[in-house]
């Protein structure tokens, strides 16, 4: 399996409606295609912008590029972005992950 992780950072006036916009959005077109395994969101809020990282899981990097396409190291962005004054970091990552769970939950390790 393969992760895919993108970073963006709205002000955090607009945190609330980013994230349903994300979820209309990145979320649900990356949910649609039969290769993905999971999206999950992460919100860090830092003084007045609010951090969002979108975490996707794959099966294969077929899957990946049914969804991101020809340039799957490139973020996906939407003609609406610039209505939640949003800055989008231009590069994803991709890690291989040996699970499918929410990347996100903290966990002990003791």
């Amino acid at each position: 399996m393969i992760s895919r992780t993108w970073h963006g950072v709205v002000p955090v006036t607009q945190r609330n409606a980013f994230k349903e916009y994300l979820d209309q959005t990145g979320v649900k077109e990356a949910i649609e295609i039969d290769g993905n395994l999971g999206a999950y969101i992460q919100i860090a809020d830092q003084n007045e912008y609010s951090h969002f990282f979108l975490c996707t899981i794959w099966n294969t990097w077929e899957d990946i590029l049914l969804y991101a396409g020809k340039t799957p190291y490139i973020a996906i962005t939407y003609p609406e972005d610039q209505r939640f004054g949003l800055i989008s970091d231009p590069i994803v990552i991709h890690q291989k992950v040996y699970t499918c769970e929410n990347p996100f939950i903290e966990k002990a390790l003791w």
